[in-house]
């Protein structure tokens, strides 16, 4: 039976707040664009290590995955493990990203690709970045509004309201400090999070099962076949491909002091998401025990782990877990909302507007945001499901990006037109793909990705005499 009492309201109250006020705090910090979307290049391993958890455990893997555990048993870790590899792989290119980025002034991957293949591909790159990590933005406003909901159904909070609540909180704290206000909020959901969602919550949810034996034995035997249909297949290749071209870990690299806090920064931060993974599947199969007919209560499994929160934990713990709950959505959601503000203003408007000054830059940066969160919130409301939005923004990103981000930063025969063929016949294939219906259970990422590649390299090869590829140390 669910129970949020005022006491538990009030402890998610003066979290919000508590968030707010670190945003607030870090204005002073703010001087410039730099500041605003890459901290000045100052954030230490720790801070690193939180904020790349923290951004990895966005609504989607907690809320969405909890409902594929909820459903499916493993099939939930099936679809987490290529994320999780992937992320490994991607922790090893972080000291090359740092090193780039101090030596050459770069702070994005739109700006990588200007230095290696001009400004068209810059202002490709950077609007599938911000539209991608915007509709990104709606899965965690999906997310959010889902526990909303259950925090507040007793008081009328509906998920509509619950995702406008949520769309204001992420705009208000992301536009006053920027990186500096999202990382060291990072730092205090980090901790939250792994206290409290990752150590209470599933050692509550197992003992009120009747201990991990009793799990395994009343959990019927399909929860653990991996059996994967196609349409799970094409996400998990998706989750892989994403990780290469994952702008918001690119920014990370890009702020950290220097190439070996890069580096440590981001493995250390995997390795505690890796261990998150298998914890949530228990979480997930724990809610299908107890919570039978959720589904039919709720309409969606999303709701697996937040009703499991409001059921099983005494009063004031299940006010500072639905806190950790929260710090899973706030810590992805202002990290993409900053991405995509940043490819937005300094990627897009200052490459079209280059005498733009710096005070109207962080000003524009600051309006832009709350813009982005707007479109974010219709994302949000038309797809209800936290990992059904995920996978709207990243699939087609994923298809277009993923192999010319590699290109950009290792292969130093990519030049302009290999770059450009690729990134726009993953594109186009990927969205024709997507409206012929997927035929022969082929997804639209998996094809997108196979045409972007042998379209880099084809006119890549077939081009180097005409356009020689620009060799700058990013490749060596």
């Amino acid at each position: 039976m669910e129970h949020v009492t005022l006491l538990d309201i009030i402890i998610i109250l003066v979290y919000l707040l508590f968030t707010l006020f670190i945003g607030f705090y870090f204005t002073r910090k703010v001087k410039n664009s730099s500041d605003f979307f890459i901290a000045g290049r100052s954030l230490g391993p720790v801070v690193l290590m939180a904020t790349v958890c923290a951004s990895i455990i966005g609504g989607s893997a907690l809320i969405g995955r909890g409902n594929y555990a909820y459903t499916s048993g493993v099939v939930s870790i099936a679809i987490a493990l290529p994320y999780m590899v992937g992320m490994f792989i991607f922790s090893g290119f972080t000291g090359r990203i740092s090193k780039i980025g101090q030596k050459y002034g770069v702070t994005s991957i739109p700006e990588l690709m200007e230095l290696r293949f001009g400004k068209t591909a810059k202002l490709l790159a950077a609007a599938m970045i911000a539209y991608s990590m915007a509709a990104t933005v709606g899965s965690q406003i999906s997310a959010t509004a889902t526990v909303f909901s259950v925090i507040g159904g007793n008081h009328g909070i509906t998920y509509m309201t619950g995702a406008i609540i949520a769309t204001v909180i992420f705009a208000i704290y992301t536009a006053s400090a920027g990186l500096f206000g999202v990382v060291y909020t990072d730092l205090v959901q980090f901790f939250i999070l792994i206290l409290f969602v990752y150590i209470t919550l599933p050692v509550m949810a197992v003992s009120q099962v009747g201990g991990l034996s009793a799990l395994i034995a009343q959990t019927p035997s399909e929860m653990f076949d991996f059996e994967l249909q196609s349409s799970v297949v094409t996400l998990i290749f998706t989750n892989f491909v994403m990780t290469l071209a994952g702008a918001e870990f690119w920014q990370r690299a890009f702020a950290a002091k220097n190439p070996k806090t890069a580096l440590r920064g981001q493995f250390a931060g995997t390795v505690v998401y890796a261990v998150t993974i298998f914890i949530t599947l228990f979480l997930g199969l724990s809610a299908a025990i107890l919570f039978p007919n959720l589904v039919n209560d709720y309409g969606s499994a999303d709701y697996a782990i937040p009703v499991m929160v409001a059921s099983i934990l005494p009063i004031g713990l299940t006010g500072l877990t639905f806190a950790g709950l929260l710090s899973v959505m706030m810590s992805s959601a202002d990290t993409c909302i900053l991405v995509a503000t940043q490819a937005s203003i300094n990627d897009i408007w200052k490459t079209i507007h280059p005498d733009l000054s710096e005070d109207g830059a962080l000003k524009l940066s600051r309006i832009v945001t709350v813009l982005i969160s707007g479109f974010a919130l219709l994302v949000a409301l038309f797809f209800t499901s936290a990992y059904a939005a995920l996978m709207f923004a990243w699939t087609f990103y994923a298809s277009a990006m993923g192999l010319p981000c590699l290109a950009a930063l290792c292969w130093k025969k990519a030049n302009t037109p290999g770059i450009l063929s690729g990134m726009l016949t993953g594109l186009v294939v990927c969205i024709a793909w997507k409206l012929l219906g997927e035929p022969l259970g082929v997804g639209c990422s998996l094809l997108g990705v196979l045409c972007s590649g042998v379209a880099l390299v084809a006119v890549t090869l077939a081009t180097t005499k005409s356009h020689p590829p620009r060799c700058i140390a990013t490749v060596e």
